[in-house]
């Protein structure tokens, strides 16, 4: 009796060299989250100071913005697997300099730095390489679908298990297993997919070239209407996650209500993404897109009445499902986006996200300081809905002109 095919996620999983790339994830996100928790720590310990501490975490998202548009070009410009090998190989070697007890606190910092400047160009150069291997139809979606729900499964279990690791371990001492998760990983992608050429053929200075994608990719009504769609409910949702800790004193819930306040909205993605993903068409995924965008941050507006923790909890699930529209949303993007822009595309879409969320939890701590944490919440749910309705709007309307342009065109 012949064997059933392959359904669902299951597909995926089907085909070697997306294997290598999501196991090489996985490691490298382990690195990352150790790395984090063990510089915290460390920093801490060598100067006694929360801002420096703090800054280690900050400085793992501000250089997002620089890397993901002079460095863009890198992911075009080269071929892929040798630009994967080779910030897996510069992350490891940064966190191995980290792990020297001379390095002095300012050079644990710049290293950090280093390591955030090389993220985005990994990360743009991943998801571009993604379409050779899958490519830019639904399996594409689907392996898309997976990375992002370990990423956010790291949020969930990667911090818990690093604190238990730094019990036994020191923290210079953790960062050496960061070394070894970077290095494993670059063995994976090494010898795990194929050599491909370089997508782009542009010359002239690295910074030029990315410079004059990102201003292609930005310059394309659509494809700009789409990286704002990606980017802006995002930037209104960290605001529960980032406040979680005086909501949970406003509503008198302790720490542990903090924990559960941060874990709703991912615990939310996760399971709408597996549903999604695994239950949904391609076709049902892109009906849900416009519709999910548009009210995933209804939910939020239940904290103008400053509801205690369960529906709080129901609320931020129900918005984290919200981000289900993405699935679809990856579609549309690859198909929007050249083949020879695609890495610079996929590097300003990962930098711009990260950047925003930056500016999101900034705007959100700025207001709290001004309004009470709930009124804050729900007033993020009520501008940033109207936003990604306007948005909404914009994305359709790049669909139907593309679409009469196709019509003229064709006839």
């Amino acid at each position: 009796m012949p064997s059933a095919e392959p359904t669902g996620y299951t597909r995926v999983f089907a085909v070697r060299e997306f294997r290598a790339v999501f196991t090489a994830h996985a490691l490298s996100l382990l690195g990352v989250v150790v790395s984090e928790i063990a510089l915290t720590v460390l920093v801490y310990g060598l100067t006694g100071s929360p801002l420096l501490s703090a800054l280690t975490f900050a400085l793992g998202m501000l250089p997002y913005l620089v890397g993901g548009t002079l460095l863009s070009g890198i992911a075009d410009r080269y071929p892929p697997r040798r630009v994967l090998v080779g910030c897996d190989i510069v992350c490891a070697g940064c966190a191995g300099l980290m792990a020297l007890p001379a390095t002095p606190v300012a050079g644990l910092l710049a290293l950090r730095c280093v390591i955030a400047l090389v993220s985005p160009v990994f990360n743009g150069t991943r998801m571009a390489t993604l379409t050779d291997i899958l490519g830019d139809g639904d399996l594409f979606v689907l392996g898309r679908s997976l990375l992002r729900i370990v990423s956010q499964s790291s949020v969930l279990v990667g911090f818990g298990l690093g604190g238990v690791l730094l019990t036994f371990v020191a923290p210079r001492g953790a960062l050496v297993i960061t070394v070894c998760t970077f290095t494993a990983s670059a063995l994976l992608l090494r010898c795990g997919t194929e050599r491909r050429p370089a997508r782009g053929n542009g010359g002239g200075a690295l910074v030029r070239y990315s410079l004059g994608g990102a201003r292609e990719v930005l310059g394309n009504r659509r494809v700009r209407a789409l990286l704002l769609l990606f980017w802006v409910p995002p930037m209104f949702l960290v605001a529960p996650e980032v406040l979680a800790a005086p909501y949970a004193d406003e509503i008198g819930v302790g720490v542990a209500g903090v924990g559960l306040l941060m874990c709703a909205l991912p615990v939310g993605t996760i399971a709408a993404e597996l549903y999604a993903g695994s239950a949904l068409s391609a076709s049902a995924r892109a009906r849900i897109v416009l519709p999910f965008a548009s009210l995933t941050l209804v939910p939020l507006t239940v904290y103008a009445v400053t509801p205690g923790l369960v529906p709080a909890l129901l609320a931020l699930a129900l918005a984290g499902a919200g981000s289900a529209y993405t699935l679809g949303l990856d579609r549309w993007f690859v198909d929007a986006v050249p083949g020879e822009l695609r890495g610079r595309a996929m590097t300003v879409l990962t930098a711009g996200l990260m950047t925003i969320q930056g500016v999101g939890m900034a705007l959100a701590g700025l207001a709290a300081e001004f309004f009470a944490v709930s009124t804050v919440v729900a007033g993020a749910g009520v501008i940033g809905t109207l936003c990604c309705l306007l948005l909404a709007a914009e994305v359709r309307s790049t669909e139907l002109r593309d679409g009469a342009d196709q019509h003229v065109t064709g006839g």
